[in-house]
């Protein structure tokens, strides 16, 4: 009732009678159950440092009573909210999950309390996985005690059923000898029954609207929850695609020097040839023959200039459009073109971090092979993520120095009966058995803390189902791995 200062006054009360408990046992439990409620009395008075330190007497003293069963499940229950208030998250969980526990074979209201409070004290420890399975469980007792408030329901009117039965057939048997007494009894009856099915209906009601409040607060905290992960899965694939970006930019710069470097030579070639040109122009006799040469070269030197500076225009538009969202616009596509560009890009990518790697990458392109539907952007997302890695696995298994080792990698292509095959092999390390099912899983990585993200094979096998096709491996420990990719060709 929050009534602090009467209930201090009652537990000083109940305290003096201490002295007169001979029973040890007794007088054990007796302690327990009142230093238990000083506890909870501090708790409702928000002193949870001096209520945890009740709590804590409480379960000693219960052990030695014998009673650690009678106190353990709300007392652990207790300790956990106090450990939550205080901020020690980790304690908290420890006396939480105890409590659930032993719980479970206890009444309802203490499954519902303790799986609210975990599922509460591992949001706030970033927890979200478990505090959603909590979550869950908090609906599921939720459902079952509204199940066991109806059977009680159920069951009580049943038993009214039946000793109105016996009432009625108790008046039959004795209505010719006392009828009139007997009306005053059915009156009596009647009017108990109406207020028993009317308080039995109040009841009824109390417990509906307080587990719609509850469920509805439980709603609200999942819909949070589930807003909290969403926008973390956002986070994090947008920090998977810039991290696929920073390789493929040192890559991109290699590409984009070659075509630079062709355009700055032709251009001051034809600086030179035009200066040429206006000093023949200015001799009083002028050789026509020259004049056309030089012109000639110039016109050549200009085509030059124009295709590797499309080339340039070409490899900036490919990163622009890998680092910005995918439109989702299916096109066919050349697989061969769009699998060479992208090794490329990742090898040089690789190199550009590491100037002492070196590996012997080959394609086997099959010349037949169709054009096939997909989105190219993210097609070459996967294919750019496979190939670094493969790079990588090739690059630490050279650290290792084994004789006569040399890295290689092979991206090949074929035409199958209901489309194409990609397939990206190397002779790196292998992949063990026992990790084998779990790499496709969103942030299983193999690599050190801060190198990966967990999420790149995971996006390259969302990315390929979403286009009907599937991403599958073989590999074995120290034999190198084989990732293929299945696209359907467009019916």
């Amino acid at each position: 009732m929050k009534k602090l200062d009467e209930a201090q006054l009652l537990l000083d009360k109940a305290q003096s009678f201490e002295h007169k408990i001979e029973d040890k046992q007794k007088l054990l439990f007796f302690k327990a159950r009142y230093h238990d409620a000083v506890g909870q009395l501090l708790m409702e008075e928000g002193k949870y440092q001096e209520a945890l330190k009740e709590f804590i007497l409480v379960n000693k003293l219960s052990k030695e009573a014998n009673s650690e069963r009678y106190f353990s499940i709300y007392m652990d229950s207790y300790i956990a909210l106090c450990y939550q208030k205080l901020g020690d998250l980790k304690k908290s969980i420890f006396y939480g999950e105890r409590s659930y526990k032993v719980g479970l074979y206890a009444e309802s209201r203490w499954k519902i309390k303790n799986s609210l409070l975990l599922s509460e004290v591992y949001e706030e420890s970033g927890q979200f996985k478990k505090a959603f399975e909590y979550l869950k469980k908090y609906k599921n007792h939720i459902k079952e005690n509204e199940e066991q408030a109806v059977a009680n329901l159920e069951s009580n009117l049943a038993i009214e059923n039946f000793t109105q039965k016996n009432e009625q057939e108790k008046a039959s048997y004795q209505q010719e000898k006392l009828i009139k007494q007997q009306e005053i009894k059915n009156q009596r009856w009647w009017l108990f029954s109406i207020a028993a099915a009317l308080l039995s209906s109040v009841v009824f009601l109390y417990f509906l609207y307080r587990n719609n409040q509850q469920k509805h607060k439980a709603n609200t905290v999942l819909e949070n929850t589930l807003t909290g992960l969403k926008s973390t899965q956002a986070q994090l694939i947008q920090s998977e695609k810039m991290a696929s970006l920073g390789e493929l930019t040192a890559g991109i710069a290699h590409e984009i020097q070659n075509p630079l470097n062709f355009v700055i030579n032709f251009s001051e070639l034809s600086k030179e040839m035009a200066e040429e040109l206006l000093e023949e122009a200015q001799k009083p006799e002028i050789d026509k023959a020259l004049i056309s040469g030089i012109a000639t070269d110039i016109v050549e030197n200009q085509e030059k200039i124009n295709h590797h500076g499309n080339r340039a225009s070409s490899i900036v538009k490919g990163m622009l459009e890998h680092s910005r969202s995918s439109s989702g616009k299916k096109e066919l596509t050349d697989i061969n073109a769009l699998a060479a560009e992208y090794l490329r890009l990742a090898y040089h990518g690789l190199r550009a971090k590491d100037k002492s790697f070196n590996a012997d990458f080959k394609t086997h392109f099959d010349s037949n092979l169709p054009k096939v539907e997909v989105v190219s952007q993210d097609i070459g997302r996967v294919l750019l993520n496979l190939i670094n890695n493969a790079f990588q696995a090739v690059a630490e298994k050279e650290k290792l120095g084994l004789e006569g080792y040399k890295p290689g990698l092979v991206v090949a292509t074929q035409k199958t009966a209901k489309g194409i095959e990609i397939s990206i092999t190397d002779n790196g390390p292998g992949i063990p058995d026992e990790i084998k099912d779990k790499i496709f899983q969103p942030f299983f990585t193999t690599k050190d803390t801060g190198k990966g993200t967990g999420l790149g094979l995971s996006l390259a096998y969302d990315i390929v189902k979403a286009h009907g096709g599937e991403l599958t491996v073989n590999s074995g420990l120290g034999e190198g791995s084989e990732f293929i990719i299945s696209l359907l060709k467009k019916s």
